[in-house]
């Protein structure tokens, strides 16, 4: 199985975004090494602790300092944006980079009502806007008035990310591959992730669904330390909440103390799609997660406050999924064996 990771640039309590980004380049460059798939980063606007909010500009600067890992949008908030300039802008990446770019579009604003206003948007044709963007990057056409260049041709690989029965329906629809945003908004995953698999309708021949799994994990050389390491993240949700965003806070011994009881719960519920502690225990986790849901593939993300520890998470994590790989591969002899 196929293993990536989802970066968000998290800017930490005491850094800046300049220092997130070199971070975030640090850990894509680490991720190659440790056998990740792909490297994703997604847009957010208007949130003081996350510095990827121009995403085509930031995975145009992580290809640059990666040579083979697939690096892409997870994703590109498309309501925001008019097609046509998606479309260049991947196109062009394509050019630099050649294949291995991803372009995931998501139908939120990545920000609230403020944040669209300003970002001059109007209108949501979310289903239209997927056709126009496939038709810029698909077969070239000479005679059309308007031409994606670059883009046209390039056949940048389009994924649908959802949190809802929507998303599946229209990555179903469109018969693109689909990844469900359940490390922060799991309730609908069983139901979404049916309807995906059930009304599917091939583009190609050889078309099928493929359907990737987001889980956060937070692994570190013990249960505890995991545990540790996560109230950073837990503490960023409880503060969206309450409308008081900012940086990625620092972790804390005593959760329940910091944010209140009834918040933590709250919150668990919405991080529930987790792995935390040490390598042994986010390996039992990560297997439940698989056998559960049977994903194509699995993208891990963390908000981890410390840069080494996040480092180390994610150093664990593809280790966990080598061995889990390894695992699988040694049913699959043991059953044609029988």
């Amino acid at each position: 199985m196929k293993f990536s990771v989802l970066d968000l640039a998290p800017i930490p309590d005491g850094s800046e975004a300049a220092q997130a980004i070199r971070n975030t380049v640090d850990l894509a460059k680490s991720a190659e090494d440790w056998g990740y798939h792909r490297y994703w980063m997604a847009e957010h606007h208007n949130m003081p602790g996350i510095a990827s909010a121009a995403t085509s500009v930031l995975i145009g600067h992580v290809a640059g300092h990666t040579q083979k890992m697939r690096i892409g949008a997870g994703g590109i908030m498309l309501p925001n944006h008019a097609p046509l300039a998606i479309a260049e802008q991947f196109g062009t990446l394509a050019a630099i980079h050649g294949n291995r770019i991803d372009l995931g579009l998501g139908r939120a604003p990545g920000g609230d009502g403020a944040v669209y206003h300003a970002l001059r948007r109007g209108g949501d044709d979310f289903p239209g806007d997927v056709a126009e963007l496939m038709g810029y990057l698909g077969d070239p056409r000479p005679d059309a008035s308007v031409r994606a260049i670059p883009g046209e041709g390039s056949r940048v690989p389009i994924w649908i990310l959802g949190s809802s029965l929507y998303g599946a329906q229209l990555a179903a629809h469109f018969g693109l591959p689909y990844a469900f945003a359940s490390h922060f908004a799991p309730d609908a995953l069983e139901e979404a992730l049916y309807l995906y698999r059930r009304d599917f309708k091939p583009a190609t021949p050889e078309g099928k669904p493929y359907f990737m799994l987001a889980a956060n994990v937070f692994a570190a050389d013990t249960d505890a330390k995991g545990a540790y390491l996560r109230t950073s993240m837990q503490q960023a949700f409880a503060r969206m909440r309450t409308g008081k965003r900012g940086k990625l806070p620092r972790p804390v011994e005593d959760i329940d103390k910091e944010i209140g009881t009834p918040v933590r719960r709250a919150v668990d519920q919405m991080l529930r799609v987790s792995a935390v502690g040490s390598a042994e225990t986010v390996k039992r986790q990560l297997a439940e997660m698989i056998q559960a849901y049977r994903p194509d593939e699995i993208i891990l993300t963390g908000q981890i406050h410390d840069h080494a520890a996040r480092l180390r998470s994610f150093e664990i994590a593809a280790g966990v999924m080598a061995d889990l790989a390894g695992d699988q591969d040694a049913q699959l002899v043991g059953a044609a064996s029988r």
